[in-house]
């Protein structure tokens, strides 16, 4: 009762003698008025009305001698039409036209967010996605990860030794970053800014056991440790993300260098205070080749290659040519039938001095013996240096090279013609 006397507030309700008059059949002529369809009163048309618009339905016009026809007959089947009644439901507003648009509404933004949607369909690409790198367990170790790029892979379809090395160089500027520790040049931390000291490598070890491929994710994890009275040891362990399997092995040394003077500096108080915190006690992740790494000669080497030149983009911030490019310049000298039938399976590299954008630089190379053995099979071993034009010094080395796999060297041979 009370639901229908609210519905009447709105929307009337005929009463039950107008029903019972509306069920009554009447003639179509009988009736002062009828409804039309939208439920207005329309007044009977009179017989000369009916007369005048047969007249004008018949009279067809023309506009530029083609004829036009009327709707007057359709329209007169309209409004003879029989109205339906009024009721309470078909009172009601169509609600389809906001439904339309609130289905359209969530279908587009169903669309933007599938377009922005940055995850990517591989499961080990969600790692570390954005490559910002993040502290682990203790806040001692750092952890990076890095997708190889079709850009980066040599003609073997691998890494080369130079992208993976970049790799350790980033990871380790992103672990003084993330420890609040990077301000200004290579890992300077604010103290060592303020005495103009820089941290410059002397010794690195490096170990590769397996070159990651193109799509590959390496995880790269780095931590320091105390090197003698003046000295900090970094090392760097790289797995393959998917499979856990270490890729690489490395441990470094460095010391602290006057940017100004360019000589080598003591380790301030200060400085021990900012970076102590941060060292680890754990033995270096490859036991140290204690072998001494001969001097070449022009008379004991067996390959030598002239006329090296830093280009500007070799530039690190602190104005020398940045390490990993003397791995470039050493393997410029090593016979192309090591490279083509051998891939670098470790290195023991000693820095002497640092190589500005003026310099001009020798690469020597000695192929020393097959192994322990004496056999191909066994690897073979090379002697490098690589010194400045005047005779002096930049860096002293000693690789070593084992047979590449049969199915990489089945897949080496020349690009089709056309590549690029």
């Amino acid at each position: 009762m009370v639901a229908s006397m609210a519905t009447s507030a709105f929307f009337p309700v005929p009463s039950s003698s107008s029903v019972a008059s509306a069920k009554a059949p009447k003639p179509i002529s009988e009736g002062p008025e009828r409804l039309g369809i939208r439920g207005i009163v329309a007044k009977p048309a009179s017989q000369s009305g009916a007369m005048e618009v047969k007249a004008q339905a018949q009279a067809i016009p023309k506009v530029n001698g083609t004829k036009v026809g009327l709707k007057a007959e359709a329209q007169t089947v309209e409004d003879d039409a029989p109205s339906a009644p009024r009721t309470f439901y078909n009172q009601l507003p169509d609600w389809s036209f906001l439904f339309a648009a609130i289905t359209t509404i969530f279908l587009a933004a169903e669309k933007q967010f599938t377009l922005i949607d940055w995850k990517p369909r591989r499961p080990d690409m969600l790692a570390d996605a954005f490559g910002l790198g993040k502290m682990m367990q203790d806040g001692l170790d750092f952890r990076q990860n890095f997708s190889i790029r079709s850009y980066e892979i040599g003609a073997d379809r691998t890494a080369s030794i130079e992208t993976l090395m970049n790799h350790l160089q980033e990871t380790a500027l992103n672990h003084a970053r993330s420890a609040g520790l990077l301000v200004d040049g290579f890992g300077s931390t604010p103290e060592m800014t303020k005495k103009n000291l820089i941290w410059v490598v002397t010794k690195m070890q490096v170990l590769v056991e397996r070159y990651p491929s193109w799509e590959d994710v390496v995880e790269v994890d780095t931590w320091v440790a105390s090197s003698g009275k003046n000295g900090m040891r970094r090392d760097w362990h790289v797995h393959d993300h998917r499979t856990g399997q270490t890729v690489l092995r490395a441990t470094s040394v460095w010391v602290m260098m006057n940017k100004l003077t360019r000589r080598l500096s003591k380790i301030p108080e200060e400085v021990r205070a900012e970076i102590g915190p941060y060292f680890v006690d754990r033995d270096p992740i490859i036991d140290e080749d204690s072998r001494k790494v001969q001097k070449l000669e022009d008379n004991t080497a067996d390959f030598i290659k002239r006329g090296l030149n830093p280009r500007w983009g070799d530039l690190d911030i602190n104005q020398h040519v940045n390490n990993v490019k003397y791995i470039g310049w050493i393997l410029e000298s090593a016979p192309i039938s090591i490279l083509e039938s051998h891939e670098l399976a470790g290195m023991t590299l000693e820095y002497r001095r640092e190589c500005g954008r003026d310099s001009v630089l020798q690469s020597l190379t000695a192929v020393s013996n097959h192994g322990s053995d004496g056999s191909p099979e066994a690897g073979i071993e090379c002697q490098h240096l690589l010194r400045l034009e005047s005779g002096a010094e930049i860096m002293r080395g000693r690789t070593k090279w084992r047979p590449k796999p049969a199915q990489d060297l089945q897949n080496m041979g020349p690009l089709p013609a056309g590549n690029t």
